[in-house]
């Protein structure tokens, strides 16, 4: 491995990104375990993202934490928060936990409540999975009339305090013009190479898919057929177990322990003397 790979990075801050705006396309990436956070720092990945929106995500945020101390993770908040107070204390959460900032895909009101407390968010904008009952799986802003309207809930965003969006299925020139015409950092998922981070899940990159991928991903490898490979090879361990204990070849000698010379005869004449 390079040996500028092995020497500590800079973790960076809010402060860190808003600067790189405009300069260079930071790449970033969604995981789900340790693992793959570590995989992910290791392998130079510039931001990273997680799920806060279970029980267990919440559990496992310390340990991507612990597993990628030097990358910047932002947390996914659940959906349907209620209210400023319920995002706010969610979010506070996170962050004590060792997040570096907050994505939550409420409105601009929640997200100001949230900003004026020094919590940074990031949005949404463009395709909102939770919010396709209004637009239908489809790119946002392919007409004039619906380009003007994510302009302006850009700057909707942008005024509510968020320092950041993620940028779903925008037309890769309109999400180009849009992201010099704000100050937040736009996070390109599907939105093309002039927003200021590329955007993926790990689940795309690594094949995890059991059908075909989203249209704006690229798989680099197939992770789903060496797990229907290792789940074949579990069946056929656990068979082989099953038939080596119907035939008595296990346990062997080599997994037992026997008492030494005559000392079990021993045992059993005092056992039969009480």
């Amino acid at each position: 491995m390079d040996s500028v790979m092995l020497r500590p990075r800079k973790k960076y801050t809010v402060y860190d990104l808003q600067q790189l705006k405009g300069k260079r396309v930071l790449t970033h990436l969604h995981v789900k375990s340790p693992e793959e956070a570590r995989a992910a720092e290791e392998a130079g990945i510039d931001l990273l993202s997680c799920s806060f929106d279970s029980p267990e995500a919440q559990a496992r945020l310390p340990y991507l934490v612990e597993a990628a101390p030097n990358s910047f993770l932002s947390c996914a908040t659940p959906h349907g928060i209620a209210s400023r107070e319920e995002a706010i204390r969610i979010s506070f959460q996170a962050l004590e936990l060792g997040a570096s900032s907050v994505y939550c895909s409420a409105s601009p009101y929640i997200i100001e409540g949230m900003a004026r407390e020094g919590i940074p968010v990031v949005g949404h904008l463009g395709l909102v999975p939770r919010h396709v009952t209004w637009t239908n799986y489809r790119a946002i802003g392919k007409t004039s009339e619906e380009a003007v309207q994510l302009y302006a809930k850009m700057k909707e965003l942008e005024n509510a305090g968020a320092y950041a969006a993620e940028f779903e299925v925008v037309p890769q020139d309109l999400a180009s013009y849009l992201s010099r015409k704000t100050s937040m950092l736009l996070m390109s998922l599907g939105s093309g190479a002039g927003c200021d981070t590329q955007f993926l899940f790990s689940d795309d990159i690594l094949g995890e898919y059991e059908e075909r991928p989203p249209r704006h991903a690229k798989v680099y490898r197939n992770f789903r057929a060496e797990y229907d490979r290792l789940q074949r090879e579990r069946i056929a361990a656990f068979k082989e177990y099953v038939a080596d204990v119907n035939s008595g070849e296990f346990p062997s000698a080599d997994q037992l322990v026997s008492m030494k010379n005559n000392a079990l005869q021993q045992a059993i004449d005092q056992i039969e003397s009480l």
